[in-house]
């Protein structure tokens, strides 16, 4: 290997750790520091020093340990430099006094559930000082990682507008001197929706990448099911917490089935369901149960009976489209929304006709909330297709595939296209 694919090789590994650890580093420097901004420029010190140092000593054993101690190191150098932080640094000192000094092999980063800094860094982020957007759009690119424009995808909104909100969110959570701690008794339950809200925006991140080579991000999506089933821990009573659990158990089941060999992207009417993992299904079932205790369900376990109808059906011939129509009708009038109208179009079309879905689907071309969104020409398109319409679909497939950011999406949008201009 010459040494330019060297370096190359090495800096996607850096890459793929920091996806994997940023957010369990900048939960434990925020601990620390109690700071998310100066938490965060910490972490980014920790991966400049592995981008310069990596490639020369080559990748350490336990590269996320790595990071963790050269952060937490550099930690430890700005509490002691800054002198307003004596109180903090005298705990420290009491700290290394009776303790030696931290060793990467010795960093623990799995803690015990109400100790996860993640789950820590999740609800700081979602503190009600900050609008709900904001909450949402910070946890988003401290917890997920994402980057500004793949978090402006995920809530339809322009890039700046995102890049404004975190912004200004660090900025009220240190004017406001916001405690890093999950709270207790009625302020946690009035977070809670927030909570929810961003771990799914993550899990959905990774279960369909907003941009990028790859279809999907498996770490996003085990990270948001293992922060869920933490908060379902905390919150055995609440049954919008199990919703989501199940949701995501039962989604993240098609997972082994959603690419093919080569790795392009296979689609749900299409997939190999005997591939499905069938343990996480047994798993959604079982939370799902847990989230029927609230009535009338909420939103989130409106959806996990709407991918229950699906893990049920043996073939994609089998599914009961009625009951999803209904399921999706009844979420429109708990959680109004463009995208699960999107959803009910679909399924009306599955259930009644295409006609009815076009109908519906057309209705929603004028809202500004879909304007950029690809998945719009991409329904019309099948729909279209359904009824016979090959050049308008071949028109709209190629439309959604000039929309999207994904490369592997993208491949599949413009097969589609070429298909339907075929056919017309």
């Amino acid at each position: 290997m010459t040494a330019p694919d060297a370096r190359t090789a090495t800096d996607r590994t850096v890459a793929a750790v920091w996806r994997m650890e940023s957010a369990r580093i900048t939960g434990a420097l925020t601990r620390l520091v109690h700071d998310f901004g100066t938490a965060e420029e910490l972490a980014q010190d920790a991966l400049l020093a592995a981008l310069e140092q990596w490639p020369v000593t080559g990748v350490p054993d336990r590269p996320g340990a790595w990071l963790m101690a050269t952060a937490r190191n550099r930690a430890v150098d700005l509490i002691r430099r800054e002198r307003r932080y004596s109180d903090r640094l005298a705990e420290l000192g009491r700290r290394l006094d009776t303790e030696p000094p931290p060793q990467p092999e010795d960093l623990v980063l799995d803690a015990e559930p109400i100790e996860d800094d993640v789950l820590r860094l999740v609800f700081t982020a979602c503190h009600p000082v900050l609008s709900a957007e904001a909450r949402a759009a910070l946890t988003l690119r401290v917890v997920g990682g994402l980057r500004t424009e793949e978090i402006a995808r995920a809530f339809l909104t322009a890039e700046t507008t995102v890049a404004q909100r975190i912004v200004r969110a660090k900025k009220t959570l240190a004017r406001a001197a916001v405690g890093y701690e999950v709270p207790e008794g009625p302020e946690l339950a009035g977070r809670l929706a927030s909570v929810l809200e961003v771990l799914y925006l993550i899990f959905n991140e990774g279960y369909a990448a907003t941009a990028g080579d790859d279809w999907m991000r498996p770490a996003l999506c085990e990270e948001a099911m293992r922060l869920g089933r933490v908060l379902a821990g905390l919150m055995p009573a609440e049954a919008e917490v199990h919703g989501l659990v199940a949701l995501m158990e039962l989604q993240a089941s098609r997972t082994p089935a959603r690419t093919g060999p080569d790795g392009a992207a296979v689609l749900l009417p299409d997939q190999d369901r005997s591939r499905w993992d069938r343990m996480l299904i047994h798993r959604g079932f079982t939370a799902l149960e847990r989230a029927r205790t609230a009535d009338p369900p909420g939103p989130y376990t409106l959806q996990a009976e709407i991918a229950a109808c699906h893990a049920r059906a043996a073939t994609a011939e089998a599914t009961d489209w009625v009951r999803i129509a209904a399921l999706y009708a009844a979420l429109a009038q708990r959680a109004p929304s463009p995208v699960v109208e999107l959803n009910r179009a679909v399924a009306v079309s599955m259930a009644f006709g295409p006609a009815a879905g076009l109908d519906l689907a057309d209705r929603l071309a004028a809202l500004p909330a879909l304007r950029e969104y690809h998945l719009l020409p991409v329904v019309r398109g099948d729909l279209l297709a359904r009824l016979g319409r090959h050049p308008e679909a071949a028109a709209e497939f190629g439309r959604a595939a000039a929309m999207t950011r994904n490369t592997r999406e993208r491949e599949v949008l413009l097969g589609r296209a070429e298909a339907e201009r075929a056919r017309g």
